[in-house]
């Protein structure tokens, strides 16, 4: 594997780890200072910094403290040059099923999430458990 697909990876990981734990300190560790966070899910497009965003965050509730099953999918890593890469992946928390374009940049040395757009929709209901047929 390429040196920077695998960073680039270990980002994402981190990243997914971030939100399934809600911890701030992690995602703080995979975004630059200056990303930007943008949807334009909802009656206005929304753009917010990283010190609008992680306070959103902290109130969240934790898919990891119900043991939330994971459903994500990383779907490609582009490199688009020496500094800058390109991610889309699919993942799904809070009842949302997301579709995740990441922009990193490489500063310092290191990968960085510079840019999350990001679309969803509402996850389909989970399927009912069966009840058990009487004999």
């Amino acid at each position: 594997m390429n040196p920077d697909h695998a960073q680039i990876q270990g980002v994402v990981e981190r990243y997914l780890d971030g939100l399934y734990h809600c911890d701030t300190e992690l995602l703080g560790s995979v975004f630059h200072p200056r990303a930007l966070y943008a949807t334009a899910v909802g009656p206005e497009p929304l753009f917010l910094s990283m010190d609008e965003y992680f306070p959103i965050v902290e109130k969240r509730d934790p898919p990891a403290r119900t043991q939330a099953p994971r459903r994500e999918r990383l779907i490609s890593v582009e490199l688009a040059g020496p500094v800058t890469a390109f991610v889309k992946l699919e993942c799904s928390f809070f009842q949302k099923d997301y579709i995740d374009y990441l922009t990193l940049i490489r500063v310092d040395g290191r990968w960085q999430i510079i840019a999350k757009v990001f679309h969803y929709e509402p996850s389909p209901p989970e399927p009912a458990a069966t009840a058990a047929t009487k004999g």
